[in-house]
């Protein structure tokens, strides 16, 4: 296997990821660290590790952009895309190899704490079940390089490369897996400023792979409603919690209403408590849930933003911004 990692100002970071991958107990064959133009000495902290680094004469102004230009290096049977911020336990990459021991699996994925736990112990696990995982996350992925290579790598047309990929994946005929066992540790936004970024970046980019793939969704069995669930979610119950409770609480005067906000706990907390267990850190999960609560309101937020935009008001965000 080949691990492209796309990188733009990443020397605070890319040297612990390069390390994290030569330190694997399955070594990948090759590490290329793509230097999408960077201006403080990213692809040196890179080179001297001894990976190959390659520059694109201009920059990209893609995640996407750059994992096609280090794509066309690659000579492996297998390639894994994983972030520059990203940092992988040691048996990340011998824990995906065997979900490809079926010639149909194209991709596997595997990506907040209480967020994060909650789709690992829950709903990714479902999605696997019906053979359907919703996304093969940007941050950590494993690909056949032949059918990467016929799907013209990633795709810059949306600000959500990774879900287009994945969708595009399935409408085409072949698998993706999610293995949790294979687990990665991305950084994540320190400021409001470049957690904004990123949701910004998430929302808009979940939207328009919406717009783009509706049509080929409909031919897919479970992931048609896997989107559509997440969707409604997003729109409807988001619309909801941010605006009908406070003013159902206001004109009942009823400040019970507000419950709301916290009925569906039980269902969030039992998997997260039980993930949290087998990973010894039940104490690390019960501090955390007050902020999964004020995370999830942010979220709301930022994604109906982006379908007022994207769908209502026709501002389609283009330009890629990091976030973090």
């Amino acid at each position: 296997m080949t691990v492209i990692i796309p990188a733009y100002n990443e020397a605070a970071s890319v040297a612990d990821t390069i390390k994290s991958l030569q330190g694997q107990t399955t070594p990948p064959a090759a590490i290329i660290v793509v230097d999408d133009c960077s201006t403080d000495g990213t692809g040196d902290v890179a080179r001297a590790l001894g990976v190959v680094v390659v520059r694109p004469p201009t920059n990209t102004g893609s995640k996407a952009g750059a994992q096609n230009f280090g794509l066309r290096s690659v000579r492996t049977p297998l390639t894994v895309a994983v972030d520059a911020d990203t940092v992988l336990a040691r048996d990340a990459l011998e824990c995906l190899l065997p979900a490809f021991s079926r010639p149909t699996v194209a991709a596997w994925e595997r990506g907040r704490y209480i967020e994060y736990l909650f789709a690992f112990t829950y709903y990714k696990q479902l999605q696997e079940y019906y053979g359907k995982p919703l996304i093969s996350s940007g941050c950590f992925s494993m690909y056949r390089t032949d059918i990467l290579g016929a799907h013209n790598g990633w795709s810059n047309r949306t600000l959500a490369e990774d879900v287009d990929l994945t969708w595009s994946l399935y409408q085409a005929g072949h698998e993706v897996r999610f293995v949790p066992e294979a687990v990665c540790y991305p950084i994540e936004p320190r400021t409001l400023t470049l957690m904004g970024t990123q949701l910004r970046r998430w929302s808009h980019g979940f939207v328009q792979n919406v717009k783009l793939h509706w049509r080929g969704l409909l031919a897919v069995p479970y992931l048609r409603s896997a989107v559509a669930v997440a969707f409604w979610d997003a729109t409807i119950a988001a619309a909801v919690y941010l605006v009908l409770l406070p003013i159902l609480a206001l004109l009942l005067a009823r400040p019970w209403v507000l419950i709301g906000y916290v009925i569906d706990a039980p269902a969030v907390l039992v998997p997260v408590l039980a993930g949290a267990a087998r990973r010894r850190e039940i104490r690390r999960a019960i501090a955390s849930i007050p902020a999964f609560f004020v995370l999830r309101t942010v979220n709301a937020v930022f994604f109906l933003r982006a379908v007022c935009a994207e769908l209502l008001l026709g501002r389609s965000l283009r330009v890629y911004e990091k976030g973090h």
